[in-house]
């Protein structure tokens, strides 16, 4: 049930294109590493999950969406927020445990949503998100609309045994899903080659009659193709479909990952011949595209913006004590 995504891909974008998918994935690696410098000096607490190198994941596949389309993840999820429109300063704020936050400073890294953008979390439980992208399927299909649920979760993830139950049911109701699964190549600090039978995880519906593809989650407009193929199927009502992402995280699982699993060199190899960014000007450059003051200026825009979320979010007051209940439903 695997399709060969080379062949059924047309890899070509505009420079229009290419220059929002450039600023798009630039404000998640800025906004990013200065989370990563707020969580150092102390002003982010508990875990924090950095998505250095796979940004262009969430911005190939926000490419391909349309309103009403639901994004839900796990718990590396400050880039689908800022892929879904979501305000870097409620973002940061909710990062810095602010009232100003999205979930009003109680959430933090892993626990924020936004119904406005249809972004339904950010789930720290391996995996748990991924049934409940199947209820959002299920959603749309009680609700009789065309929307689709974009389900992400890592190579990890996709060894729960929960992940099948939902592919499963999935498959059997022809729900309108697209599961998307970033293989970053490591669970924590276990490699595929060591967790997986099969390494092949676009095949994991394949038991369930679910199509997939493996896809170089380096190069945006890769996915983007990809995407529109797999939420093309989805809306059609054909049913689910399983895209693997194959990308690469720069830091640690989390902040406090050492990340001593792997070389130094083999980082720098990434780095040096995949960064998703530095492909985007590649591409732009082969469109003929030669303006390096108007990059530059894009990443200085980008680095004010991250700023001010940053200026917003310390600024912020903490939730007030009269507040710790507020919210809580059960």
């Amino acid at each position: 049930m695997a399709d060969d995504a080379s062949a059924k891909t047309n890899l070509s974008a505009t420079t229009e294109e290419l220059l929002k998918y450039y600023r798009d994935m630039l404000l998640i690696r800025r906004f990013e590493e200065r989370a990563g410098q707020l969580y150092g000096m102390g002003h982010i607490g508990g875990f924090c999950h950095l998505y250095i190198g796979q940004e262009a994941v969430v911005v190939g596949m926000e490419a391909v969406k349309k309103d009403g389309d639901q994004t839900i993840t796990g718990y590396r999820d400050h880039g689908h927020m800022l892929a879904c429109g979501m305000d870097p300063k409620g973002v940061m704020a909710e990062l810095t445990g602010r009232e100003g936050g999205y979930s009003k400073g109680k959430g933090g890294s892993m626990h924020m949503f936004s119904k406005e953008k249809e972004f339904y979390g950010g789930h720290g439980i391996v995996g748990a998100s991924v049934p409940l992208g199947v209820g959002l399927g299920f959603a749309n299909r009680y609700r009789e609309n065309d929307s689709v649920s974009l389900t992400y979760f890592g190579d990890g993830a996709s060894n729960q045994g929960q992940i099948f139950e939902a592919m499963n049911m999935a498959q059997l109701w022809k729900l309108p899903v697209v599961f998307i699964i970033e293989n970053n190549q490591y669970a924590m600090g276990t490699s595929v080659k060591r967790s997986h039978s099969d390494t092949h995880l676009y095949r994991r519906g394949a038991a369930f009659g679910i199509p997939g593809m493996e896809v170089d989650g380096m190069d945006v407009v890769a996915v983007r193709e990809a995407g529109r193929q797999a939420v093309e199927h989805a809306r059609k009502g054909e049913g689910p479909y399983v895209l693997e992402m194959k990308t690469y995280r720069y830091r640690g699982h989390s902040m406090s990952d050492p990340a001593k699993y792997r070389t130094r060199e083999e980082v720098d190899h990434i780095r040096e011949t995949s960064d998703p960014i530095k492909r985007c000007e590649q591409r732009l450059s082969e469109n003929g595209f030669s303006d390096e003051d108007q990059l530059k200026g894009i990443d200085k825009e980008i680095k004010a913006i991250v700023k001010g979320a940053a200026d917003f979010a310390l600024e912020s007051p903490e939730p007030a004590a009269d507040q710790l209940f507020t919210d809580i439903y059960a």
